[in-house]
């Protein structure tokens, strides 16, 4: 796809956060823009704001949902008890003291793309020899997945997380695809459980109960695509601002693996996945926020992208100290209920490609100004399309 040029993530500017406020939606709809932290901060977390609303048969489509993102069987797109019963298949799987477990397994994937690029002559494509490996690698073990899905992978998650910008026919297509595959990998756990978290996922899923085979394909379906496509996109876009504007930090990267976790929790804070920087909800009744009621039925836009710079709450220039602790927890993973499941294993695969890079490419340079990156298009995320080095 073409387009104008577009800015690097990291430079993307936000008006001051204000108190709610109707907008007109790029589509001519209309919606309530959140952006203090605090108020962001309630509609992500008080239930009265929910997703299902959104897709409810008589809802207006969402601009920029489409693809697996718009499926109502989606957990994202699930309230109350029935998000909580898809939500508790995956709980215990997701939390900061099982995936400290899986530290060293991807730390040794890690380790093993780094010695495949050690293997190259420089130049060489960050994006194609780590970055987006790398995540593919670590869900596609995490999951149990074989060599041949890890290459459908990339194909589907474009189509999942499409924009809308893609033609319609290909879009079911692709979908229908991806949905058979999910269905295919359930039943063949069921047959043969392993130890993999998709044998898990069938395992606590029958001892719940009553979740329909559908919602456990598009969690199935959402699980393989979200994590390994988010993951991607952040690294892609951490390296290209550490190494275009803050090469000063990199040894400290390579020498100090906590440092690295710190940078890592900055970037994941303020460097947002894609363009669209709204998350949306649906008023179930009216409710105040920030001193404004919003009304029953209203789309509300939760800004965390503004709520993340709110002057109240942290300090100007937060890029200028990339090592120091945020002074409250970020909004770009989420809050409440919908709260990123895969949240620590993202931040654990940011942290230990950060750290282990640095260490083991001290040198490492981009050899193409940053200003010249291509981007990857098409989809809610945006990262580069090549990250050209050497060392």
């Amino acid at each position: 796809m073409t387009g104008p040029p577009m800015l690097p993530l990291h430079r993307l500017s936000f008006d001051p956060p204000g108190p709610p406020t109707p907008v007109v939606l790029p589509d001519g709809g209309r919606a309530w823009l959140v952006s203090r932290y605090a108020d962001v901060r309630k509609v992500l977390t008080d239930p009265r704001f929910g997703r299902a609303g959104l897709h409810a048969p008589d809802a207006p489509p969402l601009t920029g949902e489409s693809g697996l993102v718009s499926s109502l069987g989606l957990m994202f797109n699930q309230d109350g008890e029935d998000h909580l019963r898809l939500r508790r298949t995956l709980r215990r799987a997701f939390t900061p003291r099982a995936v400290a477990r899986w530290r060293p397994w991807v730390a040794s994937i890690v380790e093993q793309r780094l010695d495949q690029l050690a293997d190259r002559e420089p130049p060489v494509d960050l994006v194609a020899g780590f970055t987006l490996p790398l995540p593919v690698d670590v869900i596609s073990r995490l999951m149990g997945l074989d060599a041949l899905s890890r290459e459908r992978l990339r194909h589907w998650s474009e189509y999942a997380f499409s924009d809308g910008s893609h033609p319609e026919e290909e879009m079911e297509t692709a979908l229908t695809e991806f949905a058979a595959f999910g269905a295919a990998l359930l039943a063949e756990r069921r047959s043969a459980p392993g130890s993999d978290l998709t044998s898990m996922l069938v395992r606590a899923a029958d001892d719940e109960g009553g979740i329909p085979e559908g919602q456990l394909v598009d969690l199935v379906c959402g699980l393989v695509v979200g994590g390994h496509d988010s993951t991607m996109t952040m690294l892609g876009n951490s390296l290209l601002y550490l190494l275009g504007e803050r090469p000063e930090c990199w040894h400290r990267l390579g020498e100090d693996e906590q440092a690295a976790g710190a940078v890592a929790e900055r970037l994941l804070h303020l460097i947002p996945l894609g363009d669209d920087r709204g998350s949306a909800r649906h008023a179930a009744v009216d409710t105040e926020v920030g001193g404004v009621v919003v009304p029953a039925g209203s789309v509300v836009l939760a800004d965390c992208g503004m709520a993340n710079r709110d002057p109240d709450v942290f300090p100007p220039q937060q890029l200028d100290d990339l090592f120091a602790p945020l002074k409250a927890p970020t909004l770009s993973l989420g809050a409440g209920p919908h709260y990123c499941l895969g949240a620590w294993l993202a931040r654990l695969e940011l942290q230990l490609s950060l750290h282990r890079l640095a260490a083991r490419f001290p040198g490492l340079r981009l050899s193409r100004p940053a200003d010249e990156t291509e981007w990857r298009r098409g989809t809610t995320s945006r990262s580069p399309q090549r990250i050209t080095v050497t060392w």
